[in-house]
């Protein structure tokens, strides 16, 4: 038997439905979180918070650039809008692949080399805005932040109701970009576990080309061409070959009377 890397087997087709519903879920949620957040609801308000309270760098460091003819500074990457188009963008996929998956799994087509592919891209899509939405932040040397503020600190330290409010909502952002991570990582263990060798029929099939293994193969003696033929007719003790073509023959000889005239 032959290990076939392209036409596994899922191990439970019901728990890849399951998943389909949170997944379907988380999506729509992040589609809608990331939408109201583009292109910059919350992002520079929580940056210039941040830096009012001591937490981390100004908005205005690239304007301080500009005025002193100094180089442009490296932005972090929690602030850039870079991260927020990032993240609408990686919805949208989801969105993608979460209809292409419904389609291949109905049509018998989502096998489990074409999931790990995307599964992997999808995870490490969904690291990569965790660790932008609680990024670091050492532009401004004097105000150090290893985590965004408003991730590491409760929302209730800033005295303003607004930016209170913006802070809740990045929170519930950033927790359902973390929960569509956690799908992710248990797809991507289905997957793994999908194609792992086992010696199951599913994880194991018979090679095409070998014959002597088909199922459909007689067993024992038996010839191929000899199935359900009748037993070889002998005589004078001497058994005469018996094949579909000798019974052609006999047949042939019983539907012409008159050849044993002229024999």
């Amino acid at each position: 038997m032959a290990y076939r890397i392209l036409h596994r087997e899922w191990r439970s087709i019901r728990a890849m439905w399951y998943l389909m519903i949170f997944e379907l879920l988380g999506t729509v949620a992040v589609l809608a979180l990331f939408g109201i957040a583009q292109p910059d609801l919350f992002r520079t308000q929580l940056w210039r918070a941040g830096d009012q309270m001591g937490f981390n760098s100004s908005p205005n460091i690239v304007l301080y650039a500009y005025a002193n003819y100094e180089p442009l500074p490296n932005v972090p990457f929690v602030w850039t809008e870079r991260l927020t188009n990032f993240n609408v963008a990686i919805s949208v996929i989801s969105l993608f692949v979460l209809i292409t998956k419904m389609i291949g799994v109905i049509m018998h087509l989502w096998y489990p080399l074409l999931a790990l592919v995307f599964n992997i891209a999808l995870v490490a899509l969904y690291a990569t805005s965790v660790y932008g939405q609680a990024g670091p932040d050492y532009a401004d040397p004097t105000k150090p932040s290893a985590a965004a503020w408003y991730i590491a600190k409760p929302c209730s330290v800033v005295p303003n109701q607004s930016i209170q409010k913006s802070c809740t909502m990045a929170k519930g952002t950033f927790a359902a970009t973390i929960i569509m991570l956690t799908i992710y990582l248990v797809n991507l263990g289905l997957n793994i576990w999908a194609m792992l060798p086992t010696d199951h029929k599913k994880g194991f099939y018979e090679s095409d080309d070998d014959e002597e293994n088909s199922p459909a193969a007689p067993k024992g003696n038996t010839h191929w061409e000899m199935h359900g033929v009748p037993p070889t007719p002998r005589t004078g003790g001497v058994a005469v070959p018996y094949t579909p073509r000798t019974m052609a023959f006999n047949t042939l000889e019983r539907k012409l009377p008159l050849r044993s005239q002229y024999a």
